[in-house]
């Protein structure tokens, strides 16, 4: 019989919150996920707010820890509670052991270290609490921030796909980076 723990939100850092997504956060993530310019690597990026709501409905109609859905968490900072980021956890496939995450942050509060305290959590909170054994991350190989990112989280480079994602009519390669539950040095 297998026993799974309860997952209990929020998460806490130092600086941050990170809890499930609410339609409340519609307006705040339409804000930074529009920006076109600071989010040309993203895949989605709305075009209206309804698109965002749109998002919003479908992710929390979602379960954490179920196979082939995404599960979205967003980023506040606890002084203030400012919502300045979101946290996608990709649950993969039927025998749930891998995980892919997507990362988003406003570009206003960028090159703070608010994403690396954020994926620490969600690192150890996978590998801890969820028992994953693997993470992959799917990057544009122009997004020079998030490749620095998760190889200072210890991920390494596991694939380079040529000309692999169609993003608003362009093709454009993708990077695989991974880490393993064994690789990962930190502990709760």
């Amino acid at each position: 019989m297998t026993h799974k723990m309860e997952v209990r939100f929020p998460l806490i850092t130092e600086r941050l919150l990170i809890r499930p997504v609410e339609m409340t956060d519609a307006d705040a993530l339409f804000k930074y996920r529009s920006d076109r310019k600071s989010n040309k690597y993203q895949g989605w990026i709305p075009e209206t707010l309804q698109d965002a709501k749109d998002f919003i409905n479908t992710a929390i109609s979602n379960k954490i820890d179920i196979p082939d859905t995404w599960f979205q968490l967003v980023i506040i900072i606890r002084s203030g509670s400012i919502m300045i980021g979101d946290i996608g956890i990709h649950f993969l496939n039927s025998d749930n052991c891998q995980v892919e995450i997507g990362y988003t942050l406003d570009k206003n509060y960028q090159h703070k270290g608010y994403a690396t305290e954020g994926l620490n959590v969600i690192i150890d909170f996978l590998f801890n609490i969820l028992n994953k054994h693997r993470i992959t991350a799917s990057i544009d190989p122009r997004n020079k921030s998030s490749i620095s990112l998760v190889k200072r989280m210890g991920f390494r480079k596991e694939a380079h796909f040529r000309e692999s994602s169609l993003i608003r009519n362009e093709w454009t390669d993708d990077l695989v980076y991974a880490i393993l539950k064994k690789d990962w040095k930190k502990i709760i």
